[in-house]
C-alpha cells in the first residue's frame, strides 16, 4: 500500500521536473522512515508509515523543496523512535535535522498541565516558523492528514483537535495564503464541532447542485463569447463555496441557507492584470452588478498576498452570482500562498526561507511577541488575537500600510508604527479630520498620529486598545514610570474596597507580601504598583486574601441536632424541625412564612411564593429570620438572559466567583437562536449578597436581564 502511495509521489515529482538525484534522496528518506516505523500502527490500525507518506504527498502538491519533503517522511522519527538527531544529520544534513526538530513536540519535558504543554508547543512552532517558514508547511500538512483520519479518534479528542485546528491551524493557513489547505481544515473542523450543521449544509448544497450548474453554465457561456470577441484568452470555471464559508456567512448574517445568493462563484483566469479590468467591464455591461459587492484586491492585496477582483451580479434566470477575476500568477498565489511566493534554494540555504519580504513582516512579530510575554499561554493568546483575527488595513499619510485586528484604534496604529510613537500620542487625524483616540479604524483609513515632545500615555487607553502590542507597551511604560504614584493609587483602591481598618490589619499581618509572592511579584509594593497601572485587578488580590470557605451542603431537612440552630436562625420555630422550601428558596433578610407539613415539620417559604395560593391559612405560621448574618448558606436560582455570544457564560461565572459566591449548578439553553438563557443555582448567606451579585451580572455587556426564579418543585403539596 505505501509503495503505491510513494509511486504516486514519484509521478508528481517527475511531472514537476525534479532531478533524478533529488527523487533518489526523497526515496531514501521514505525507506529510512519505513524501516524505523516498522511494527507501529495508527489508531486506524493502518501501518504508521502511511501518515508520513500522506504528509509528504500533501507537500508535494504544494511544490515544497527537496529537504522539506525529506523532513516530511522523518517528522515523527525523533519523537516515536529511538533515532538520535546525529543520525539524521549524518544521513540527510543539518537543514533537514533543523526542520524535523522544528516540528517535534516537547515529549520529554515536564509541564504542570496538558494545556501548558500545548501552549509551549505552539510557541515553539511560531518562533521556529519566523526563522524558517517551511516548518509551518510541515505542520499544516501533518495536521491536515490527522484531520482527514480524525474519525478513528474518541469523540472528546475529535472535538478538542477540531477546535484547536479551527483556532490555530486554519487561520495560520489563511494568513499564509494557502487557500486549498485552509478550506479543507475549516470544513473538517466543522464536521466534528457542528456535525448537524455540516451535514445539513452538505445536503442542501447537493440538492441545489443541478439548478446552480444550469445558471452557472449560462453565465460562463455568455462571458466566454464576450471575452473571445475582445481577443482575451480566459479560463472560466464555476465552483460551490466550501461548507465552512457557507456556515460562517449564515451565522454572521443570521440567515437561512436559501437566503444566501453567492453559494456558487464563477472564476475567470486571464493572462495579465489589464485584462482583469477589461473582463470586469464586459461582465458589468452584460449583467447588473449588486451595489456594495465589488472588491478590488488587485489594487489593495490582502495581507496574505491574495489578489483578485470580486463582484456580484444578477446573472441568468435572475440568480445572483459572485465572479472572481484574476491572472494565472494570482491564482497560484491564492491556492499556494507563501509556498508559491518562495522557491527555496537547495543545499540547505536558509536565506530564501526567512520572511525578509515586507509583505510578511507580521512573521517577525512572532519573535517580538515572545520577548514581551511572561508565559507560553499568554504568548499563544496574543498571536491568536493579533495575527489570526480579521484584519483592517490602514495607511500613514506617506502611503505605508499597516494591518491591524478588527476594532483597532489610532492608539493601536501608533504603537504598531513604534512604541515611542505610541507613548507620545496626544491625538489623531483620520482621513484629515480630528477624531477621538478610541475611534475604531476601517479599511482604507489614512491615519496621522499627533505626538508631543515628551511621552505621556494614558491609563484609560487600556480600556479600548485591542492589540496585545499596545496593551503590553502601555503597561510597560507605567511599570517603569510613575512607580510611586502607581503604588499610592493601588493602595488607595484596596483601602477603598477593604476599608482602611481591614487594609491596615492585612498589612500588619504581612498578608499582602504573601499574595505578592503567590502572584509572582517581588514585594507588596510591586503588587500595589501593578494594581495602580492596571496589570492586575482588585478582585484577583481580594480572592487571594479571602479564600472562600469550602461550600457547605444546603440543609433541606433538619433533624433533632438542628433544633438548637433553628432558634438562632428563624424566630417562631423554637424547638421545631423545619426545612427550606426548594420551590422559592428563601434566604435571610426577606419576608418568610412557615407551612406545617405532615411528615417534615415546618416548610419555610418566601411570603410571595406561588405555592402558598393552595395552602390552607390554618397551616401557616408567622415566622421571620432572626437576622441577616447566619453561619449557613442557602441556595436560590437566578435566570440570566444574554446575547448569543461565545465566552459570555465564562464571564458570568467569573463575576459570580469574584463575589465569593459558590455555584451549585448551571443550565444553558437558547431562545429563538438569538437569546441565551443561563440558569444558575447559587449559595448565599443573605438577601443583600443576592442583590450585589445580580447587580454585578447586570453590569456585564450583552446581559439583557437578571432575575430570581421559582422552580416547579412544590414541597407544600408533599404532605
Amino acid at each position: 500500500m505505501t509503495e503505491q502511495l510513494f509511486d504516486e509521489i514519484k509521478e508528481i515529482l517527475t511531472a514537476q521536473n525534479r532531478t533524478s538525484s533529488d527523487i533518489k534522496k526523497i526515496e531514501q528518506a521514505y525507506l529510512f522512515a519505513k524501516k524505523l516505523h516498522e511494527g507501529q500502527y495508527r489508531v486506524s490500525e493502518e501501518p504508521y508509515i502511511v501518515h508520513p507518506v500522506e504528509v509528504a504527498k500533501i507537500l508535494t502538491g504544494l511544490k515544497a523543496d527537496t529537504n522539506t519533503l525529506i523532513a516530511a517522511f522523518l517528522h515523527d522519527v525523533l519523537e516515536d523512535t529511538p533515532t538520535a538527531p546525529e543520525e539524521i544529520e549524518k544521513l540527510f544534513g543539518t537543514d533537514v535535522l533543523n526542520l524535523v526538530q522544528g516540528v517535534t513536540k516537547l515529549g520529554k519535558l515536564q509541564f504542570k498541565s496538558n494545556e501548558e504543554r500545548q501552549a509551549e508547543n505552539f510557541r515553539r512552532l511560531f518562533i521556529a516558523m519566523a526563522n524558517d517558514i517551511r516548518i509551518v508547511f510541515l505542520k499544516l500538512a501533518d495536521r491536515l492528514h490527522n484531520m482527514r483520519t480524525l474519525n478513528f479518534m474518541a469523540a472528546n479528542k475529535q472535538h478538542k483537535i477540531a477546535r484547536e485546528t479551527l483556532d490555530i491551524f486554519a487561520p495560520l493557513a489563511n494568513r499564509l495564503g494557502i487557500g486549498r489547505i485552509k478550506a479543507e481544515l475549516e470544513d473538517l473542523s466543522l464536521r466534528y464541532l457542528e456535525p448537524e450543521k455540516y451535514f445539513e449544509i452538505a445536503r442542501l448544497v447537493s440538492q441545489t447542485k443541478t439548478e446552480r450548474e444550469v445558471t452557472v453554465k449560462l453565465l460562463i457561456d455568455k462571458i466566454s463569447k464576450d471575452v473571445q470577441k475582445n481577443g482575451i484568452n480566459a479560463q472560466i470555471t464555476g465552483r460551490a463555496k466550501h461548507y465552512y464559508s457557507i456556515y460562517s456567512k449564515m451565522k454572521r448574517l443570521n440567515i437561512a441557507f436559501h437566503d444566501l445568493y453567492d453559494i456558487t462563484a464563477v472564476r475567470v483566469i486571464v493572462d495579465n492584470e489589464k485584462e482583469c479590468y477589461e473582463v470586469l467591464g464586459l461582465i458589468h455591461s452584460q449583467f447588473k452588478p449588486i451595489p456594495g459587492r465589488f472588491k478590488d484586491y488587485i489594487a489593495m492585496p490582502k495581507g496574505n498576498m491574495y489578489q483578485s477582483l470580486h463582484t456580484s451580479v444578477i446573472g441568468p434566470r435572475s440568480k445572483p452570482l459572485e465572479v472572481q477575476i484574476r491572472t494565472g500568477d494570482m491564482h497560484e498565489i491564492a491556492e499556494f500562498g507563501v509556498a508559491a511566493h518562495w522557491r527555496y534554494k537547495e543545499k540547505g540555504s536558509q536565506k530564501t526561507s526567512k520572511p525578509d519580504d515586507t509583505k510578511f513582516s507580521w512573521m517577525r512579530k512572532l519573535v517580538e511577541y515572545d520577548k514581551d510575554m511572561t508565559n507560553a499561554e499568554e504568548y499563544v493568546n496574543s498571536v491568536k488575537l493579533d495575527l489570526f483575527s480579521d484584519q483592517v488595513f490602514a495607511f500613514t499619510p506617506n502611503g505605508d500600510v499597516f494591518d491591524l485586528p478588527v476594532n483597532a484604534t489610532p492608539v493601536d496604529f501608533a504603537y504598531r508604527i513604534h512604541s515611542d510613537v505610541g507613548n507620545r500620542t496626544v491625538g489623531a487625524l483620520i482621513n484629515g479630520r480630528i477624531t477621538q483616540l478610541d475611534t475604531k479604524l476601517k479599511n482604507g483609513d489614512i491615519v496621522e498620529i499627533l505626538t508631543s515632545k515628551t511621552p505621556a500615555p494614558r491609563l484609560d487607553w487600556l480600556n479600548f486598545v485591542v492589540t496585545k502590542q499596545a496593551l503590553s507597551k502601555i503597561k510597560q511604560w507605567f511599570k517603569k514610570n510613575n512607580r510611586e504614584d502607581n503604588i499610592e493609587l493601588g493602595k488607595s483602591n484596596l483601602e477603598h474596597e477593604l476599608t482602611k481598618a481591614a487594609f491596615d490589619e492585612y498589612m500588619k499581618q504581612g498578608e499582602f507580601e504573601k499574595v505578592a509572592g503567590q502572584m509572582n511579584y517581588q514585594s507588596a509594593e510591586d503588587l500595589f504598583a501593578a494594581l495602580g497601572y492596571g496589570e492586575t485587578t482588585i478582585n484577583k488580590i481580594i480572592n487571594k486574601l479571602k479564600k472562600p470557605e469550602a461550600p457547605k451542603p444546603v440543609e433541606t431537612t433538619f433533624h433533632a441536632s438542628n433544633r438548637e440552630k433553628s432558634t438562632k436562625d428563624i424566630t417562631g420555630l423554637e424547638g421545631l424541625m423545619y426545612s427550606i422550601a426548594k420551590c422559592c428558596s428563601p434566604i435571610p433578610g426577606e419576608p418568610i412564612v412557615g407551612v406545617v407539613t405532615r411528615s417534615k415539620g415546618v416548610s419555610v417559604h418566601r411570603i410571595d411564593c406561588n405555592t402558598l395560593e393552595t395552602v390552607e391559612p390554618e397551616r401557616m405560621l408567622d415566622i421571620s429570620w432572626a437576622g441577616k448574618n447566619t453561619n449557613k448558606t442557602y441556595t436560590t436560582t437566578i435566570r440570566v438572559e444574554t446575547a448569543e455570544k461565545i465566552g459570555l457564560l465564562k464571564d458570568i461565572i467569573s463575576t459570580v466567583a469574584d463575589n465569593n459566591i459558590n455555584i451549585q449548578y448551571a443550565n444553558v439553553k437558547s431562545k429563538n437562536n438569538q437569546v441565551g438563557i443561563i440558569e444558575l443555582g447559587i449559595e448565599l448567606d443573605n438577601i443583600d449578597t443576592l442583590k450585589k451579585v445580580i447587580n454585578s451580572i447586570q453590569s456585564i455587556p450583552d446581559v439583557f436581564s437578571v432575575k430570581r426564579i421559582q422552580t416547579s418543585y412544590n414541597p407544600a403539596r408533599k404532605k
